[in-house]
């Protein structure tokens, strides 16, 4: 099996999913491509993690297939699919020392010690916790014992490894470390690491594939820079980054109407003089004198974010927000300045942005 010239690992034909009449995924279709870094984003009670559990064996679908390496997969018990998954909760065994809880599935498997020992070594080299054998796991950050729980996984040598909000309970800087970790350790093992998050940054900095889940069903796939510069929806616009999001509309190809001008733009597909959403993103809008501007506001409001600015600024009673390492004062008169191809037009499909 392949896709986009992608030999397939895993294939979700169709998946439906229901708890007590109660439906939480409907018509899921994914593929998933061997050695592929895939993150599945989306808010909470989208049904991302009932898509890990599917695939875990966990759970059985209420109707459709799932297919490994093109068989039919529903079936098989989990304890015989070559998946391991890493949950936010570690569940490390307390007990046990950090070798011995990496070693624990390979002695249930019954491996000869010398097996054992080399496996786990490389493993505690791969998660930078070499030296660390003896560690009791009452005795580590939260950063290593989530590195323990990764090692524990992929010392099984899984096909696919499924991590479900592993980081969530990381401070923001582990997180930023653990997210380039992760890709490391992925691309490396040449594995496929299929990733849970309702984090975007997480899922913009990892991924090779990221899908965006909303209310049971897949919105979106591609690459995080489709995701973010080709939003298919308002939904998706405001999921990922920050917006500006203005009602308009398409006279034809190549030409949209919004905040009472018409500028040229780059889309095409469109009826003539359909009614559009227009998305800009503020880190696109550049701020220049009045007079060269496309369009003319007045600053409402300047906030220090670090990085950058965020400005608010008001024009003809729309409302845009600005990301600029330029300071502006409260009150000052500016032009916006913005290019063909930072605009996006989107389609309606009756949503509301």
């Amino acid at each position: 099996m392949s896709a986009n010239g992608k030999d397939l690992i895993i294939r979700l034909d169709k998946v439906c999913m229901a708890y007590g009449g109660h439906q939480v995924l409907f018509d899921v279709s994914l593929d998933v491509g061997k050695r592929e870094f895939l993150t599945i984003l989306g808010p909470s009670g989208c049904g991302k993690t009932t898509i890990l559990r599917l695939l875990g064996g966990f759970e059985t679908p209420t109707s459709g297939e799932i297919y490994f390496e093109g068989q039919p997969f529903s079936s098989v018990p989990p304890y015989k699919r070559p998946i391991n998954t890493v949950f936010q909760k570690y569940s490390l065994f307390s007990h046990l020392n950090v070798f011995e809880n990496i070693a624990f599935g390979l002695r249930i498997r019954k491996q000869p010690e010398g097996v054992i020992k080399e496996k786990v070594i490389r493993m505690l080299k791969l998660v930078n916790l070499k030296g660390y054998e003896k560690r009791s796991v009452h005795s580590l950050s939260g950063g290593q014992q989530q590195r323990v729980a990764i090692a524990r996984a992929l010392v099984n040598e899984p096909k696919v490894l499924l991590l479900d909000e592993p980081l969530g309970a990381l401070d923001l800087y582990l997180r930023k470390e653990m997210q380039l970790e992760l890709k490391n350790m992925q691309t490396s093992l040449g594995i496929t690491f299929i990733y849970v998050t309702h984090d975007q940054e997480e899922a913009l900095t990892m991924s090779d594939t990221v899908v965006v889940m909303n209310q049971g069903r897949i919105l979106q796939k591609g690459t995080p820079e489709e995701i973010y510069n080709e939003p298919k929806n308002v939904f998706i616009s405001r999921f990922i980054g920050e917006s500006n999001i203005f009602e308009g509309i398409m006279p034809q190809d190549g030409e949209v109407v919004f905040c009472g001008k018409k500028f040229p733009c780059v889309d095409k597909g469109f009826s003539r003089d359909e009614p559009v959403y227009v998305l800009i993103r503020p880190e696109d809008v550049q701020t220049v004198e009045p007079h060269s501007g496309l369009l003319k506001g007045k600053v409402q409001s300047v906030v220090f974010k670090g990085v950058h600015y965020e400005m608010i600024v008001r024009e003809n009673g729309h409302q845009w927000m600005i990301h600029s390492t330029k300071s502006l004062k409260v009150g000052e008169e500016i032009g916006l300045y913005f290019t063909t191809e930072d605009i996006h037009v989107m389609k309606r499909n009756g949503a509301e942005p």
